[in-house]
């Protein structure tokens, strides 16, 4: 995959701020960029790909001008990461409705359980579309 693929991700979410550091250090080829949804940038893209973050508000993926939320997104992330991360891919055997219904979970307790952060993570430019 040469082009880029944009990670939209709360940026005042522990968790998901940890799995941002997670992709960066094992991006070998480069293939992630990532934007918080709290930034103008974030804005535009869920307007663009019609993402109601009311519902929608932690990790989605874009890649190709296409959109994957919930355990999709994580699921595509994986797939794209290189390395031996795509073990855990196993669990997309699962059925999507178990999947989407843990990551729903998670992610409606994600502050309760990882914390919040003052501060939103600004990617860096080298980490930015």
């Amino acid at each position: 995959m040469t082009k880029k693929s944009i990670i939209l991700f709360d940026g005042v979410c522990n968790l998901c701020c940890g799995w941002v550091q997670f992709l960066i250090r094992h991006d070998k080829k480069g293939v992630f960029k990532f934007v918080s949804l709290q930034s103008e940038e974030g804005i535009q893209f869920t307007k663009r790909y019609n993402i109601d973050t009311k519902v929608i508000d932690s990790i989605i993926y874009i890649r190709d001008n296409q959109s994957f939320i919930e355990s999709d997104a994580v699921f595509e992330i994986i797939r794209d990461l290189s390395g031996i991360w795509k073990v855990f891919l196993i669990f997309r055997i699962m059925p999507k409705q178990i999947t989407d219904f843990i990551y729903k979970k998670i992610a409606k307790n994600r502050y309760l359980i990882f914390g919040k952060r003052s501060t939103c993570l600004v990617p860096t430019r080298k980490n930015k579309p």
